[in-house]
């Protein structure tokens, strides 16, 4: 079994800088792909950002571009996300997500941190 583990989250003013961390650990498993994902009160979940583990190349929702980025600790399965110029359209759980397989969708989420940007 596989276990996905946010934190970092927290309450921070407009403006303010945040960095989140995901960590995955268990047994004979190998990250392909991780990123984030957010949900609001009353909206879907959204796509954040995510990051080829083995090209580490990232992807970014229009919406975070410039002031998101994405990093990683490859040895340790981490995944960061540091997050700058917050506002309060960033609030929101962030939820982690993990792929283990070299295709297909996520296959395992960590339970979610909250972040809460006040004006």
């Amino acid at each position: 079994q596989v276990q996905v583990v946010e934190s970092g989250g927290g309450l921070v003013r407009t403006g303010g800088s945040l960095r989140l961390s995901c960590g995955a650990s268990g047994r004979s498993f190998y990250v392909y792909k991780m990123g984030w994902s957010r949900q609001s009160p009353g909206k879907e979940r959204e796509f954040v950002a995510s990051l080829d583990w083995r090209t580490e190349i990232p992807t970014y929702a229009d919406s975070v571009k410039g002031r998101f980025t994405l990093s990683k600790d490859h040895a340790r399965n981490t995944l960061f996300l540091q997050m700058n110029n917050l506002k309060p359209d960033d609030t929101a759980v962030y939820y982690c997500e993990l792929r283990t397989s070299p295709v297909g969708s996520y296959n395992y989420w960590g339970q979610g941190t909250q972040v809460t940007v006040s004006s």
